[in-house]
């Protein structure tokens, strides 16, 4: 689950974590009483979408000569001229897709002098079974352009979970960034706040970019991105509490309420399959024989025939939906099972798109008597390969 950046900074506020003061509106008429309560005399008026390059974006309304969705405004009249001109339209973004994100809330914030830009992460390392910093003294830029050109730059330093952020492991990220001074004290105090935060809160992602000297030689988390890892969030009302569904997609709740676990893709050929390994190869699959996969969709390894039902159900509300395969092992799931939850929802929601069934497993030929004697147009497959050159010459 992510968080909006003013959220994410009220939770490591929390923890102590050295952030600007901040005020985040919906209306353009909150936006003068909202400036007024920061310092001043510099603001920054920020676009909240769950999405990076929020700064180098454009708003599809204003033109391409329009400012980003982060800008600097040196007056409280400036603030309420930005707040008008961003609330309501849609911000594109590299992240967003050419669709791009409607903005309905903007972060203003105390801006702040700066003298350098770092980046700063916490992630799952999984090479090593172990919580990780990121850390590079290029601030401000794409972590994946700097591991690419300049990968000196990027310290990746895992934490042991017994002993924590030590001393020494906080040395070795004050070095890494170049950290002295005030900002070397400020840091050997927030890299285990930070720890702490990704562990209590059971965070997936914690990324800081950029995390910023100020011209007085201190520290402060002038942007925070924060994901939460979902399968936790039973522990954590007060994390659950902050969800924005406005910013996720509209099948990928619908599929949360029935625990299966749906991503939406850009492709036109919809995929239902139980298992992730299975589900990724057969969106590999797809492409490999030139078509793109609507959707990742794994059903699970003990899916009721209602839980089948409501994924075709959703896979089917996908308007760019051409054309949908069917891949189901049956190991602890049934064949007979899931053919009953297809012929279910097809007979519900009809079927206006060519449909492949492949089936493989326990009960396997009496899941395949079911399609057969369902009297719809369904085509049975052999195997993997035969199901994914029959939707692909289907969709056309």
């Amino acid at each position: 689950m992510n968080i909006h950046e003013y959220q994410a900074k009220e939770v490591l506020k929390g923890y102590g974590a050295p952030v600007a003061s901040g005020v985040a509106i919906t209306s353009a008429d909150e936006a003068e009483a909202a400036a007024k309560q920061l310092p001043g005399p510099l603001y920054v008026v920020k676009s909240q979408i769950h999405a990076g390059g929020r700064g180098k974006g454009k708003f599809k309304e204003l033109g391409p000569d329009a400012k980003g969705g982060v800008r600097l405004a040196k007056s409280v009249e400036e603030v309420v001229a930005n707040a008008k001109d961003m609330l309501g339209n849609t911000l594109v973004t590299k992240q967003t897709g050419d669709a791009g994100k409607q903005v309905n809330r903007l972060y203003i914030e105390d801006g702040a002098d700066i003298d350098r830009e770092l980046y700063l992460s916490l992630l799952v390392d999984r090479t090593v079974g172990q919580i990780a910093f990121v850390a590079s003294t290029e601030g401000g830029m794409d972590i994946e352009t700097v591991a690419e050109e300049t990968p000196e730059k990027i310290l990746t330093l895992p934490i042991d979970p017994v002993a924590g952020v030590t001393a020494a492991n906080a040395e070795e990220l004050c070095n890494a960034l170049k950290l002295g001074g005030a900002a070397k004290v400020d840091g050997m105090q927030l890299f285990p706040i930070l720890y702490k935060a990704f562990v209590e809160k059971d965070m997936s992602l914690l990324e800081i970019n950029p995390l910023i000297v100020m011209t007085d030689g201190h520290l402060r988390v002038l942007d925070a991105k924060v994901s939460f890892d979902g399968n936790a969030l039973f522990r954590h009302d007060d994390i659950k509490a902050l969800r924005d569904e406005s910013e996720e997609d509209a099948k990928e709740i619908e599929a949360s309420k029935y625990d299966l676990a749906y991503v939406a893709l850009d492709g036109n050929i919809g995929c239902m399959v139980n298992g992730a390994g299975l589900a990724m190869a057969t969106m590999d699959i797809i492409k490999l024989y030139g078509k793109e996969p609507a959707n990742f969709l794994d059903v699970g390894g003990g899916a009721s025939k209602e839980k089948v039902t409501a994924a075709f159900k959703i896979i089917t509300a996908d308007p760019n939906v051409k054309g949908i395969l069917v891949n189901i092992f049956g190991g602890i799931m049934r064949c007979d099972v899931i053919a009953e939850g297809v012929v279910a929802a097809v007979k519900d929601v009809g079927l206006q798109v060519p449909l492949v069934v492949r089936l493989e497993g326990t009960n396997v030929e009496k899941g395949k008597a079911i399609l057969n004697e369902s009297g719809l147009a369904i085509t049975a497959a052999d195997d993997l390969d035969d199901a994914a050159q029959k939707i692909v010459a289907a969709v056309g």
